[in-house]
């Protein structure tokens, strides 16, 4: 069967995540504590027990979830899970993504990470930025909406038909919001993203510039597979042209309704999301509700896929 795999990023994170998968696979907790020694942070400790708010900070949020997910796709392939046809994650899940195909070393990809998260949390001071998503609504009709309104707003994570997230200003956004649900059409909803940075909008340019300086200084292999890629949904194994679309990833919208059906037809008859939580998985079944996609990320649905794709 030819499996894709797919990442999640930044909003899957929980504390006590992949707890049960943890209690059974000491690699996972090796892979956290090795992270933990890039950071300086005991992210071991931060994952069982919180604060929350900690772990919702960009700059822990993005190594920790790098870690977690790439620690499972270790443990998945030690326990005899078939090899990747494509991969592709979902923002910060790309470096995932990345790492698990070879490209980033393990350690390189953390202090990478981190550093990125801490560019982003910069770029943007806290409060002044936002990111909301809107379900209901076309993407045509909200990016026209978004064009209306000034200052920066704009389309960020295209996930599915009708969900659509935006990001910006706070208060473009919030006039993006209103004048959404003005119409009172209860098919439309917006939910706020209890995020601490504005992702995939022009507000990361100065964090995309820093991306690159960084990204010049860590060496990058060819993938072992294709990777489909968020800025334009398309396959590559060229890292030179992995590298560019990273750095254009911070400003440009993520594609990711488009890198899903892609990767299907290509060939791909199975995605599997690995890492925390389902949110992929469901953005999948809204993609396509035919879409063959399971995620691993507890033991009874690890052992499950693994059986299924023996």
């Amino acid at each position: 069967m030819r499996i894709g795999y797919i990442f999640p990023g930044q909003g899957a994170q929980a504390v006590g995540m992949l707890a049960d998968l943890r209690a059974n696979f000491a690699h996972i907790d090796e892979r956290l504590s090795q992270a933990s020694k890039i950071i300086n942070e005991d992210l071991v400790r931060l994952i069982t027990a919180g604060p929350e708010e900690r772990l919702n900070e960009t700059e822990i949020t993005q190594p920790v979830m790098l870690a977690m997910s790439v620690a499972l796709f270790d443990v998945w392939c030690k326990a005899g899970g078939a090899m990747p046809t494509a991969v592709a994650g979902h923002s910060l899940g790309e470096y995932s993504a990345l790492t698990a195909v070879g490209v980033f070393d393990f350690d390189e990809a953390i202090a990478l990470v981190h550093e990125r998260g801490k560019l982003m949390q910069a770029a943007v001071p806290k409060g002044e930025g936002a990111m909301a998503a809107v379900l209901g609504l076309e993407l045509d009709e909200l990016a026209s909406i978004c064009e209306d309104v000034e200052g920066v707003v704009t389309p960020a994570n295209i996930n599915s038909p009708g969900q659509v997230v935006i990001a910006g200003a706070a208060t473009s956004v919030e006039i993006v919001v209103d004048r959404v649900l003005a119409e009172g059409d209860k098919r439309k909803r917006v939910v706020p993203l209890d995020v601490s940075v504005p992702s995939h909008c022009e507000l990361m340019k100065p964090a995309a510039d820093g991306v690159e300086r960084l990204l010049s200084d860590v060496t990058m292999h060819e993938p072992s597979c294709p990777i489909f890629q968020n800025v334009d949904a398309m396959p590559t194994q060229a890292v030179t042209e992995i590298r560019d679309r990273l750095i254009r990833q911070l400003t440009a919208p993520v594609r990711w309704a488009d890198c899903v059906t892609t990767m299907v037809a290509s060939g791909c008859e199975m995605l599997i999301e690995c890492g925390p939580g389902k949110v992929l998985t469901g953005l999948a079944r809204r993609i396509d509700r035919h879409m063959n996609c399971k995620a691993i990320g507890s033991v009874d649905d690890f052992d499950s896929v693994l059986e299924a794709t023996a």
